[in-house]
């Protein structure tokens, strides 16, 4: 039986956003082995026609490919959608840590306030919109003192630019130093099945803060989706092809997960990557789940797993599969 789409508040903002939010990073093409920018439009409309009003994207997507896709994606219907972009990845300056090449140029960490008021105006102009909904610094700038960071962040909602603030990639120390420094409302970090280690440091402190989880690579990077079997090869830039957690072994244990999972999915006319998702929003502390989709018909697959309630029962089935079946992981 699917039920309505769920919805959760980002953390103390008031703002209420589909608990399943669109992830956009393979949009961008970068590290995905290109894009095919029609598709990507029509996976954008197709998550916000099936009830996803969570779009999160980032200037570093494609070095701003990804937003001017969304940008394109959400004309006449941005009043659908909450939209969430980033910040700290820079390559207008040398300021701050170098953290990797793109095409030949150096990015940097840097959440200098310079840095943060530029970034705002590209991403404002590349979405084509005034307003961001949910604002993240990307990764952390240990160049920056947070507090200076959030007084940029904090005049920038003074302003109407954005309605709420997170941060992602972040350690506990992080996390509360923002909170000391002013209103965090959620941080954006890795977790699924195969990478649970917040559970133990991020997760009871924002709970106890009230921030929310958003977490990113729920289907690990598509390892989860029950889809990508021993045989699988990954080509061009695909990041998966060095990626040893895509090993031939890993993608064995995965598979055994799945025939596992199979059943449930079954009893819920539903996919396992489906029910992998459902899952991951209800684990204890985690708010949203963000998915990515590159055409329509993985769009409106993603947004099916918002309708869908797993039993406790389920939960606990499916969590002692994970136990046995997900071992020792190359990673």
């Amino acid at each position: 039986m699917l039920h309505e789409m769920l919805t959760r508040e980002i953390g103390r903002s008031s703002i209420e956003a589909s608990a399943i939010g669109l992830g956009t990073w393979a949009i961008g093409g970068w590290m995905w082995g290109g894009t095919d920018e029609a598709k990507s439009i029509s996976a954008i409309q197709a998550s916000i026609d099936e009830g996803i009003s969570l779009i999160d994207t980032a200037p570093a997507y494609g070095q701003g490919l990804s937003e001017e896709i969304v940008g394109k994606a959400i004309a006449g219907r941005r009043e659908k959608v909450v939209l969430a972009t980033k910040c700290g990845l820079v390559w207008h300056t040398q300021k701050g840590n170098h953290f990797f090449d793109y095409d030949g140029k150096p990015v940097h960490r840097y959440l200098g306030k310079d840095a943060i008021v530029h970034e705002v105006e590209q991403s404002l102009k590349r979405l084509g919109t005034d307003y961001i909904d949910h604002y993240i610094t990307h990764w952390q700038d240990p160049t920056t003192r947070i507090a200076e960071t959030m007084e940029a962040l904090e005049t920038l909602k003074t302003q109407g630019k954005i309605r709420s603030i997170g941060a992602s990639n972040t350690t506990a120390d992080d996390v509360k130093a923002y909170v000391a420094a002013g209103q965090l409302d959620a941080i954006q970090e890795e977790y699924s099945m195969i990478k649970r280690d917040i559970e133990d440091t991020l997760v009871p402190l924002c709970l106890k803060e009230k921030v929310s989880v958003l977490s990113y690579s729920s289907l690990a990077l598509g390892l989860l989706t029950g889809k990508i079997g021993p045989d699988r090869t990954f080509e061009g830039d695909d990041q998966r092809k060095d990626n040893p957690r895509f090993s031939v072994e890993n993608r064995r244990k995965v598979a055994r997960l799945m025939d596992a999972i199979a059943p449930i999915a079954e009893a819920h006319g539903a996919t396992k990557a489906q029910v992998v998702i459902a899952w991951t929003l209800q684990q204890p502390g985690i708010t949203f789940s963000l998915c990515g989709a590159r055409d329509p018909v993985q769009a409106r697959e993603n947004a099916k797993a918002g309708r869908l309630r797993l039993t406790s029962e389920e939960i606990g089935l499916i969590g002692d599969a994970a136990a046995t079946h997900l071992t020792e992981l190359a990673a």
